[in-house]
């Protein structure tokens, strides 16, 4: 007699995980990622090269403009409360003093107890850890408005331009006359 035995048809799915691997990797590498950017970009000092002793000249304090923020969100420059509104005036000020009469394109008070020049200058931003985000972005966007300005009004007075229409070499003479010098460490004294 004859045993009938009935095999269910079956399906190799064997290659089926190689076959969703592929796909998952064509749409990785096909997928257009939206840039987003997120974040502030700053410039860092170039690394201490080994076997150097990297001991950069000491600053002096009237060349250091100190702008803390506390865990309250309130913002200190040079040990008085103000708001932020009044921060970039403060830093234009600072920036632009001339101090040591070297800047023939500034247009500051000449204070003896402010920055020598723009070139020494060094904003020092301190914060606490529980400073808000947004507060902190605030205060970095009023900092970059005082340079903005600054750079602005070179452009358009000693080069006589506006600072959208700057060729490459003009726009480094800009930013060499107005450096951007932002420090966070913490001062020592």
């Amino acid at each position: 007699m004859r045993t009938s035995r009935r095999q269910s048809p079956q399906v190799n799915a064997g290659s089926m995980a190689d076959i969703s691997f592929l796909l998952l990797i064509f749409f990785l590498v096909t997928a257009a990622i939206p840039e987003k950017d997120e974040g502030i970009t700053r410039k860092l000092p170039p690394p201490c090269p080994p076997n150097t002793i990297c001991d950069y000249d000491i600053i002096k304090q009237r060349n250091i403009l100190e702008v803390k923020i506390n865990s309250k969100n309130e913002l200190w420059v040079e040990n008085e409360i103000i708001d932020i509104e009044e921060l970039k005036d403060i830093a234009i000020a600072f920036l632009d003093n001339n101090g040591d009469n070297t800047c023939n394109y500034c247009n500051g008070l000449k204070d003896n107890n402010s920055s020598d020049n723009p070139n020494k200058a060094v904003i020092s931003l301190n914060n606490d850890k529980l400073t808000s985000y947004k507060f902190y972005i605030q205060v970095q966007d009023e900092l970059t408005k005082a340079y903005y300005e600054l750079r602005n009004n070179y452009s358009e007075t000693i080069i006589k331009k506006p600072s959208n229409k700057l060729t490459k070499e003009e726009l480094k003479q800009v930013k060499n006359a107005y450096p951007f010098i932002l420090s966070e460490a913490e001062i020592k004294n």
